[in-house]
């Protein structure tokens, strides 16, 4: 049995477990399976990042969490409370403790309200404070996002794409959240922006205690912010591995993949580049078996017919290949 420190370290804010969501096709019966039997935990604290090709459903992922998409099955348990089906006024309130950054900073403010109105409204929707409060917690707040108290007062069009974020991120922060989903937060930026804000978004992290589900295609960014990582492909979860470890020794053949792409900062040093072929499958009609077959380089005919587990082949490290050395005797992931 662990002790209680281990077990404290080990406390996961988020458990989701068996998450599916389907949105329908018009005009026809099939549905397209966006996220399909997806499970894994958020300890409280940490950064998990979650990679994948567009499309794979990670931002799905995080708007269920949330339940700004309605789940079609699964359980999203927050502090071991499962708010699928919560009725709205219960989910109002827990929504004090959830927040999201949006990809696109321009999209995600009203151009017609001031930024005083902006980070404000989530203080006006809860009750807390009046009017002079509400003032001064938005002027304490651009100040921890790096912004001029007196920006208050002006409108998002006024704003380069930098600082449009860190109002979205001021706006986030606004109720003392304690979980932050941030769904593709710098890949709207510049290179040297992107880097300001994900150091931003780990100063405010060691300040307030803050736990970051970091969804992301930018694998060397979610290299550097985060402590875990998963990788997903079509709707699944392919692997999950503290991040240090991913990097270094990933198990799943997309992993090992994706991470051959990423750019060397030094030109001299080579990479082999593991070039997959074909395109991304349909999530309407995904392949049978294990959905990454079609493209994947050490495939054989068992992976038509066999459901891949997400298990454990060393200590936290996951992945559902039944081509990775030790698949077959490893546990079973709970």
């Amino acid at each position: 049995m662990e002790n209680s420190a281990v077990a404290t370290q080990k406390n996961e804010i988020v458990k989701i477990r068996n998450l599916v969501k389907h949105f329908p096709v018009e005009n026809s019966d099939d549905v397209v399976r966006a996220v399909d039997d997806v499970s894994f935990d958020i300890l409280a604290g940490e950064t998990l990042g979650l990679v994948g090709e567009s499309g794979c459903g990670k931002s799905t992922v995080g708007r269920c969490i949330l339940r700004l998409h309605e789940p079609t099955s699964g359980e999203v348990l927050f502090e071991g409370q499962n708010i699928i089906g919560l009725p709205n006024t219960e989910m109002q309130k827990l929504r004090r403790e959830m927040q999201i950054i949006f990809q696109d900073p321009y999209a995600s403010l009203n151009p017609r309200l001031s930024i005083l109105s902006t980070v404000g409204e989530p203080l006006k929707i809860h009750g807390i404070g009046d009017k002079r409060e509400r003032k001064e917690r938005v002027a304490d707040l651009l100040t921890k996002v790096g912004l001029d108290a007196n920006y208050m007062f002006r409108y998002p069009h006024e704003f380069s794409g930098g600082q449009r974020q860190r109002i979205g991120i001021a706006r986030a922060l606004a109720l003392n959240p304690k979980l932050i989903i941030c769904d593709e937060p710098v890949s709207a930026l510049d290179v040297s922006v992107q880097a300001q804000v994900v150091n931003l978004l780990q100063d405010l992290q060691a300040e307030f205690g803050l736990t970051y589900l970091f969804i992301s295609h930018g694998l060397a960014v979610v290299e550097h912010i985060s402590q875990r990582v998963a990788v997903m492909y079509l709707g699944k979860i392919v692997e999950i591995a503290e991040a240090k470890e991913l990097y270094e020794m990933p198990l799943h053949p997309y992993t090992k993949a994706l991470l051959s792409a990423i750019p060397l900062p030094d030109p001299k040093q080579k990479r082999e580049r593991i070039i997959l072929t074909g395109d991304v499958p349909t999530p309407i009609n995904p392949p049978s078996g294990c959905r990454f077959r079609t493209r994947c380089p050490i495939a054989i005919e068992q992976c038509a017919e066999i459901v891949p587990e997400l298990r454990e082949i060393t200590n936290g490290h996951l992945a559902a290949c039944i081509r990775v050395e030790g698949y077959d005797s490893a546990p079973k992931a709970e």
